[in-house]
């Protein structure tokens, strides 16, 4: 934890959104799955392209792809739900409250109460609300996004979970 706050101290990324984007932009245990689902799509396929005329380019577009698609789609939903449930980075290198992601300001709102600057605003309103109200609004606000994000990619998940694993 420290040598990665100094690391983003160093590169002057503190306080920035790229400080909880870089340290978890790739994860290893991903990469070396993803190389070995490419290193199992055939040769075959990749030669009858270049001997129809296709650059490495339009092999990659053409054929490499459309065949990946459930492993992409699978690790796409894995960065997605990571980095939306990640809170602790956050804190950890952002201190500009205007910058929080919603994590970070449900996590002051169910953890350490913190609803009266909202019970403020909608009281400005005249409506009166529950603090528990506020929280639980809270948690179906920021569970929305990767509900509708899952049903596109639910159709490659089960392919993909298992496509390119280690096999014995």
């Amino acid at each position: 934890m420290i040598p990665s706050y100094l690391v983003m101290k160093w590169l002057n990324l503190l306080n920035s959104f790229w400080s909880v984007i870089m340290p978890g932009a790739i994860s290893a245990f991903n990469l070396i799955i993803l190389k070995n689902f490419f290193q199992s799509i055939p040769e075959a396929l990749e030669e009858s392209a270049r001997i129809d005329g296709c650059s490495h380019f339009r092999v990659l577009l053409k054929i490499v792809l459309p065949l990946s698609m459930p492993a992409l789609a699978t690790f796409t939903l894995f960065y997605a739900v990571g980095h939306w449930n990640q809170f602790f980075q956050s804190i950890m290198y952002v201190t500009n409250s205007n910058m929080w992601p919603i994590q970070v300001i449900l996590r002051q709102m169910i953890i350490q109460g913190s609803t009266e600057e909202y019970q403020a605003a909608i009281a400005n309103e005249g409506i009166q609300v529950l603090p528990m109200t506020i929280k639980m609004a809270a948690i179906v606000v920021a569970t929305v996004p990767i509900l509708l994000v899952y049903p596109f990619l639910q159709k490659h998940f089960a392919k993909g979970v298992l496509l390119g694993s280690v096999k014995g």
